[in-house]
């Protein structure tokens, strides 16, 4: 009787087990990110964090308080669905866009955005399949995601691609608009905070 039972059971047990998969995941762990836009200075630019604001071109800037083993610090790496940065230090950084269209994150031990910031919706979305990549997009107030606005020191600064956006030049028609490739990263954590 009790061999007919597990008998019985053993198909199930199989079809319980993973399947294969050669998809990209549908929120890698952590990501980092480069912006697409053919023949523009801003074509595979990295996107990096500076200044509690996201820049194409210039480097990272973090911050670590250990005297000895810390983590490189020297990628910006996003987390989950692309709503925070990849961290080590408690509570982590949060990433926003404020009033202005800029996209920002918050500094390291506070939650403190400027009133009407938005939170959202970010979103990670997998490329096709094979795909090295995936998709990062903003669409809160009505954003088709992101744009890069020039500024005086050569990089360009990142911002919610709106038309009614505070930019650094005060034209908006100086923002290229680009794909943000999202690349799957191996790297959680490989900064304390960054600054």
């Amino acid at each position: 009787m009790k061999l007919a039972i597990i008998s019985t059971l053993l198909p199930l047990l199989g079809a319980a087990l993973p399947a294969s998969n050669s998809t990209p995941p549908k929120n890698p762990e952590a990501f980092t990110v480069m912006a697409a836009r053919s023949a523009s200075p801003i074509h595979f630019l990295p996107l990096n964090a500076a200044g509690q604001s996201f820049w194409l071109g210039g480097k990272t800037s973090s911050y670590c308080p250990l005297p000895s083993g810390c983590p490189p610090g020297n990628t910006t790496v996003l987390a989950g669905n692309g709503a925070a940065l990849s961290v080590v230090v408690p509570g982590g950084q949060q990433i926003y866009v404020a009033p202005s269209g800029a996209l920002k994150f918050t500094q390291a031990h506070s939650a403190y955005t400027p009133p009407g910031s938005s939170y959202g919706p970010f979103q990670y979305k997998p490329g096709a399949q094979g795909s090295a990549f995936g998709y990062y997009e903003y669409s809160g107030w009505g954003a088709k995601g992101f744009m890069a606005c020039p500024t005086d020191d050569d990089r360009w600064q990142v911002f919610a691609a709106l038309q009614n956006a505070t930019v650094p030049s005060g034209d908006v028609t100086d923002c290229l608009g680009f794909n943000a490739l999202a690349v799957p990263s191996n790297q959680t954590g490989q900064t304390w905070q960054y600054a």
